[in-house]
């Protein structure tokens, strides 16, 4: 809140004696701890001839109480309100006046920072970790330096904030900094309010801060400090893989231009295909193996350091003689890139000529790994040697990954540089707790008028991943001082966080025995998110990915939703099909060919290729899916594309989530699709014939249940015979574009029934670029207005936001 200070002095009598001067009280919120904001404060009261104190609070607010004329105090504010510190946002700045000071009041005869004060939480943000600043970067390689080469130069506008912070108020005593106390020359810079680090909570220096050592793979001590730096860059270079314990987890890193590294880095960890992340020296470097535009460049470079997906170029200038990107990320058009956002990053790449695989430090189904101990108990089999510090990690934070799409970021993953950053709650209603979904999870946190999203908990359905959600439950729950009126989670019965759920909710205040979650459809989740991220009361949304538990109990997918907050209608999408074998579909996409193909010798014969079934076995499982037994029904649209790619032989089997639809959106990246004909046919009983195209194929509609469908086999025979006069990459992108075009058209006709203005895209089929930009064409041709995530990643990371929407508003309704 906003208050004009001279309507507000000028309706008080407080001005009327001691020579003009004024008394008043700020209470600012925002992210305004952990930033540099009370060395700012400081700055700026004494700049203006102010007195008075200024302290952190414990709902991460902060208090200052101020005395000097009006003209001075009017400038300070304009200076905490137009021109904060760069990591500072401030979200609002309420003011209390009181009785003039005289004199002889002690408090208020200079400006001091004082002790921070306990509060009752709710209103303040806990700040993001940010890459290092360049002043930093300045005193790391500056030989004069006190920091030269001290991997863990920080100040108040860079460094580690939500990973070292423990609780509040942010005061070094509550971080993991407290157990390195501060030599003579940090405490003179911290003490010091002309010095950039002073009240800088994370300040160390090599005398009196966190140390670095270099392990072998028996734990055996290496070197020390800069040596261990040194020794770490040569053994890089020797193509070694090691594990670098950074911000928020640990990395394992190799040369990402060293065949054998890669090779062995993925058979040591169980990855045969999935793509790793690279870090890059410079922008500079990364234009020699992939293509950075205009748009990308300032994500590249953002303070926050996220992996920026990049298409690759065809021909690297890095060790052209082979192509490494393929190593890198097999099968695909793109690669994640950041650049480093740490000083050990950069005193490593001091020692490099060209870039690094740094992937996440965890075996399959485990969290990332944050301790010595745990990285030789879970990793001693993959890395040759690691460089670790002794400062802990109070909360693990995998980088985010973003992608620009049509001039926009979007998110794949929003952790680290923007949790625990929270979102605009557009109904308030009570505290809700959302457990999310079981892949690519996250849970969040809303109160009063924000959501906070957690950091990227991955799939929690593997060992030790429990116990980091609840943690992270729990570090959620203790930093912004909430406990939750309303659980939520997914509909799915089955799911960890569906469990945990219903645990939670009997815990609630007030519950007396078994308590219900609010459980909320998975599609209605996602849809919910996105029309809460625009603030839209209803729109006809399109719900695109490769699973989700429906309400009839089949697995939807392929859904055309007419959605509000509270409610939602499924009003079209794919036509459903078979998954024989269920899992064993969803790992061999073959076998849902069986149920999409009509030419049953051909279905044998490619199940028993791209399976490990024997010719026999594969009839089995045709006439299993003719029949219906153990082969579960699905209007996935995710099952549709890796069944096309299975069918063009793309990807044969999945070794990572979602790896055969990413694969194919690889090959349609190099082809043009063929145009369409679509005759829709609605229960309106009118048809729509898109006449302006030729029709290189015709997509077909049949009503299911009394709402549009594609009829999915049919477009899958359709798309099996282009294969012979087509190319691959011809008919792959086809496939997309009949996916999108066909849902986007059946969009528009129900908004159209509807007189609804909004259509939208969501879920983890969205992430296809060439899809959800053939749906916003479709639907921005027929003039209504297009919705796609921003904020929120569109995959399943989404949904615990998603999540809260659906419960505050059916809790609003009921009145609760």
């Amino acid at each position: 809140m906003w208050m004009c200070l001279d309507s507000l002095l000028n309706d008080t009598p407080m001005t009327d004696h001691n020579d003009g001067r004024v008394h008043i009280e700020l209470t600012v919120t925002g992210v305004v701890q952990a930033v540099g904001f009370r060395p700012f404060v400081y700055r700026r009261a004494t700049a203006h001839d102010l007195v008075g104190t200024v302290r952190n609070t414990g709902d991460a607010g902060v208090k200052i109480s101020i005395a000097g004329t009006v003209e001075d105090v009017e400038a300070f504010i304009d200076d905490v309100r137009e021109r904060p510190p760069p990591l500072a946002v401030v979200e609002s700045i309420d003011i209390e006046t009181h009785e003039p000071v005289d004199d002889s009041n002690d408090r208020f005869q200079t400006f001091e920072i004082v002790s921070s004060t306990q509060g009752d939480g709710g209103s303040g943000t806990i700040p993001p970790d940010t890459g290092i600043c360049d002043g930093c970067l300045e005193d790391v390689h500056d030989l004069n330096s006190r920091y030269y080469k001290y991997w863990a130069t920080s100040c108040v506008d860079c460094g580690p904030r939500y990973t070292v912070i423990e609780s509040l108020p942010y005061d070094r005593p509550t971080t993991t900094m407290e157990s390195f106390p501060l030599c003579e020359g940090c405490n003179k810079e911290y003490t010091d309010p002309g010095d950039r680090r002073y009240h800088a909570q994370t300040i160390a220096c090599p005398a009196c801060g966190p140390s670095l050592s270099l392990l072998s793979d028996d734990r055996t001590e290496l070197a020390t400090g800069t040596d261990a730096v040194t020794a770490a860059g040569y053994r890089l270079n020797a193509g070694e893989i090691l594990a670098i314990k950074g911000i928020g987890g640990t990395h394992l890193a190799c040369r990402a231009t060293d065949q054998d590294a890669v090779s062995d880095l993925r058979e040591r960890t169980g990855r045969p295909e999935k793509p790793f992340a690279l870090m890059a020296k410079s922008v500079e470097q990364v234009e020699q193996f992939a293509r950075v535009g205009q748009e990308e460049r300032p994500w590249l470079t953002d303070v926050r350091r996220p992996i920026v997906v990049l298409e690759t170029l065809g021909g690297s200038a890095l060790n052209r003689d082979r192509d490494w990107l393929g190593d890198v990320a097999p099968g695909l058009h793109t690669v994640g890139v950041m650049l480093p956002y740490a000083g050990l990053h950069h005193l490593l790449f001091d020692q490099l000529d060209e870039p690094l695989v740094m992937t996440s430090a965890n075996l399959p189904g485990k969290p990332m790994t944050l301790s010595t101990e745990v990285i030789y108990e879970e990793l001693a089999d993959v890395i040759d040697a690691a460089v670790v510090h002794d400062r802990e990690i109070a909360a693990r934070c995998d980088d985010s990954v973003v992608r620009v799409v049509d001039n926009s970021r979007r998110f794949l993953r929003r952790s680290r540089g923007w949790v625990p950053r929270p979102l605009p709650r557009q109904e308030t209603g009570p505290a809700v707790l959302a457990l999310g979904a079981e892949f690519d999870t996250t849970v969040a946190l809303a109160r009063e008028d924000e959501v906070v999203l957690s950091q990227h908990l991955g799939d929690v359905d593997g060992p030790g991943t429990e116990a980091f959600l609840e943690q992270a439950i729990a570090h959620l729950k203790e930093l912004f001082r909430t406990d939750p009126a309303i659980i939520a989670c997914d509909l799915h019965p089955e799911f960890v966080t569906s469990r945990l759920a219903t645990s939670y909710a009997s815990d609630l205040p007030g519950a007396s025995g078994p308590t219900n979650p609010i459980q909320v459809q998975h599609h209605h989740a996602h849809a919910a998110g996105l029309l809460a991220e625009h603030d839209c009361d209803r729109a006809v949304v399109i719900t695109i990915d490769g699973t989700g538990y429906g309400p009839d109990g089949t697995v939807w997918g392929g859904e055309v939703l007419d959605v509000t907050r509270n409610s939602f209608e499924r009003v079209g999408g794919l036509e459903p099909f078979r998954l024989p074998g269920g899992e064993a579909a969803v790992r061999y996409p073959a076998r849902t060919l069986a149920s999409l193909l009509n030419d049953a010798e051909r279905v044998d014969e490619l199940i028993a290729d791209q399976t490990p079934l024997s010719q026999t076995e594969a009839t089995t499982v045709r006439k299993s899916a003719e029949a219906g037994v153990n082969a579960p029904l699905t209007s996935s649209a995710g099952r549709y594309l890796d069944a096309i790619s299975a069918l063009l032989e793309v990807c044969t089997e999945r070794t990572y989530q979602g790896e055969p639809a990413i694969k194919l959106e690889s090959t349609a990246a190099s082809g043009t699709p063929l145009s369409l004909e679509h005759e829709l046919e609605g229960n309106t009983g009118h048809c729509y014939r898109d006449a302006d195209k030729y029709a290189g194929m015709i997509v077909t509609y049949a009503l299911y249940d009394d709402r549009p469908v594609i009829e999915t086999s049919r477009l899958v025979r359709h798309i099996d015979r282009l294969h012979t006069s087509y190319s691959t990459a011809t008919v792959a992108a086809t496939a997309q574009a009949a996916l999108a075009e066909g849902l986007a058209l059946i969009a528009v006709q129900a908004a159209r029934e509807r007189a609804v203005p909004w259509i939208g895209v969501t879920g983890g089929v969205a992430h296809n670029v060439a899809i959800s930009r053939r749906i916003r064409d479709v639907v921005e041709d027929r003039n209504f207005r297009f919705l796609s995530p921003d904020q929120i990643p569109p995959g399943d990371a989404g949904i615990s936001y998603g999540q809260t929407v659906v419960a505050t508003a059916q809790a609003n309704a009921r009145g609760e």
